[in-house]
C-alpha cells in the first residue's frame, strides 16, 4: 500500500479478523438458534420435547411465499441495477467529485438513495458508483480512497428499512401476512410513508453524507482503487459492469440469420409489450386503491420491478440473463427462510412468544418501546442477518406488544427496522455483492462501516423517542 495504515483500519482489520475467526457462516446461525429456541420452549414452556419437535415442522414452510418474495426483491433489484441505462448514468455522474471527502460524500448519497428506494437496487449501486468514481479519479490522476468509496457504497443498507422496500413494512402491509390476526395489515401508509420515517432517513442521510465526508484522507494518505483492484482499471473488465449479457444468436445451418427462436429471445416488441401490460395493471390498480401508501405491499413492489427491468434491459434474454447474475446472492434467502419459520413455529407454538412479549411489557413504556424495538431489532440483525427472516421470527412478539402498549404497529415496525439496518454496519452479510464486484474484502471496509454505525446510535436512540408519528 502506498501509505501505513490509519487508525480506522487498524480496528476494521482486528475487527475482521475477530469475525474471521468466531462469527460462523450465517446459516449456521439459523441452525444454533433453531437450538436455542428448542431448548428454551422445552424449559420455559409445557410443552416438551416431542411436541416442540412438531411446532418446529408446523412452522418450517410457513414462510415460503414471504421467502420467493424476498428472492425476488432481491434479483430485481439487481437487474435494475444492473441495466445499461442505470450503469452509463451513474458513469456521467462519477465525474463529479473532485477530491476524496466529495468522492466519499457522493458515494455515500447516491448508495443511500438508491437503498432508500430498493435494497437490492442500492446494494448494487453502491458498489458500482464506487468503482466508478474511483475509475473517474484515477483517470484525471487523483487517488481516492477505494476502501472508504466501497464502505459508502454499503451505506445503502443503513437506510433501506424506512424506505418503501422494507420488507417488514410491505410484508404486513400484505393481505394474509403471519401476523395479520395480531396488527391487522398495516398499509404502508402507517409505516414508511410516514413523518416518522420520513425523518429518521432524512437524520440517516444527513449524519452518514458528514461523517463520510470528514473520514476522507487527504490524497497523499489514499490508497487509490489500483492499490486494491487493478483489474477494475483495464476497460474491459470495468466496462463488464455495463455491458449487456447477453450471449451472440445462434444460427441455423451455418447461415448468419439468427433462428426464430433467438428471434423471439431477443424481441424488443415481446419485452415491452409484456412490459406495456403490467404498467396498465399497475396504474389501474394504483387508480382504484388512490394512493401508493395505500395500495403497495410486496406483490405489487415485485410487480413494478418486473415490468421496470423488462423496460430497461429490452429483451427477455438479456432480462433473464440479468436475473441468473443476480440469483447467487439468494442463496441465503432460500435455504435459511424454512429455518427462520421453524423458528417462528416453535415460539409461537409453544406459547414462548408470549413469554417474551410479557417481559417487554414489564420494561416498555409506550414513549420508551420504540427505543427498545430498535435495540432488539439490532441485536437480532447480528444472528439473522435478514430483515425479512428477523420480522418473520419476532414480528408477533414486537407488534402484539406494541398493540398492548397502545403504540401503533406502523411506528413499531419502523422502530424494529431502524434496529436491523443499524447493525448492518457490523454484520458485513449484504455487503458479499459489493465485496464480488469491488474486490475488495470486508476487513477494508469494516473499520469505516463500525464508526458510521457509532456515529448513528445516538442519532438513532434520540430520533425514536422524540420525532413525532
Amino acid at each position: 500500500m502506498a501509505t501505513s495504515r490509519s487508525r480506522v483500519q487498524r480496528v476494521g482489520q482486528r475487527m475482521a479478523n475477530w469475525s474471521e475467526k468466531w462469527i460462523p457462516n450465517p446459516f449456521l446461525f439459523a441452525v444454533l438458534l433453531t437450538i436455542i429456541a428448542y431448548i428454551a420452549a422445552n424449559l420455559a414452556t409445557p410443552d416438551g420435547p416431542v411436541e416442540n419437535v412438531r411446532n418446529w415442522y408446523g412452522g418450517f414452510w410457513t414462510l415460503l411465499t414471504f421467502a420467493m418474495q424476498m428472492v425476488l426483491i432481491l434479483v430485481t433489484g439487481y437487474a435494475v441495477a444492473d441495466s445499461d441505462f442505470v450503469s452509463d448514468y451513474l458513469d456521467r455522474l462519477a465525474s463529479w467529485p473532485d477530491d476524496n471527502k466529495q468522492a466519499a460524500a457522493a458515494t455515500g448519497v447516491v448508495g443511500m438513495m438508491g437503498g432508500y428506494f430498493h435494497w437490492g437496487v442500492g446494494l448494487i449501486v453502491g458498489a458500482i458508483f464506487a468503482i466508478f468514481v474511483a475509475r473517474a479519479g484515477h483517470k484525471r490522476g487523483k487517488t481516492f480512497h477505494y476502501p472508504l468509496l466501497c464502505a459508502a457504497g454499503y451505506t445503502s443498507q443503513v437506510i433501506w428499512h424506512v424506505g418503501p422496500s422494507s420488507s417488514a413494512g410491505l410484508l404486513s402491509a400484505t393481505d394474509d401476512h403471519p401476523f395479520v390476526d395480531v396488527i391487522g395489515v398495516v398499509p404502508l401508509s402507517e409505516s414508511v410513508f410516514t413523518m416518522y420515517a420520513f425523518g429518521l432517513a432524512v437524520l440517516v442521510l444527513v449524519t452518514v453524507t458528514i461523517t463520510l465526508y470528514f473520514l476522507a484522507p487527504k490524497e497523499e494518505h489514499a490508497d487509490g482503487i489500483e492499490e486494491y483492484a487493478p483489474s477494475l482499471l483495464e476497460t474491459d473488465d470495468v466496462d463488464a459492469l455495463s455491458e449487456p449479457t447477453d450471449p451472440e444468436p445462434q444460427t441455423d445451418g451455418g447461415t448468419e440469420a439468427a433462428m426464430p427462436a433467438d428471434r423471439v429471445n431477443d424481441s424488443r416488441i415481446i419485452a415491452y409489450l409484456i412490459g406495456l401490460g403490467m404498467v396498465v395493471y399497475i396504474v389501474d390498480y394504483l387508480a382504484q386503491v388512490g394512493t401508493i401508501g395505500e395500495a403497495l405491499d410486496l406483490n405489487l413492489f415485485n410487480f413494478i420491478f418486473i415490468a421496470l427491468g423488462l423496460f430497461l434491459h429490452g429483451t427477455p434474454r438479456a432480462y433473464m440473463e440479468a436475473i441468473r447474475d443476480a440469483t447467487e446472492g439468494a442463496a441465503g434467502i432460500i435455504l435459511q427462510f424454512p429455518f427462520y419459520a421453524g423458528i417462528l413455529g416453535i415460539i409461537s407454538g409453544s406459547g414462548l412468544s408470549d413469554l417474551i412479549a410479557e417481559g417487554l411489557l414489564e420494561i416498555a413504556t409506550p414513549a420508551t418501546f420504540p427505543v427498545i424495538a430498535w435495540l432488539l431489532g439490532g441485536f437480532m440483525n447480528l444472528f439473522v442477518p435478514s430483515g425479512g427472516g428477523e420480522w418473520g421470527i419476532i414480528g408477533g412478539i414486537i407488534g402484539g406488544t406494541a398493540v398492548e402498549l397502545g403504540v401503533s404497529p406502523g411506528k413499531a415496525i419502523i422502530a424494529y427496522g431502524t434496529g436491523d439496518m443499524w447493525t448492518n454496519m457490523f454484520q458485513p452479510f449484504w455487503a458479499i455483492p459489493l465485496l464480488g464486484l469491488t474486490k475488495v474484502r470486508a476487513r477494508d471496509i469494516l473499520g469505516y462501516t463500525m464508526i458510521i454505525m457509532i456515529v448513528l446510535t445516538p442519532v438513532f436512540a434520540v430520533g425514536l423517542y422524540f420525532l413525532p408519528y
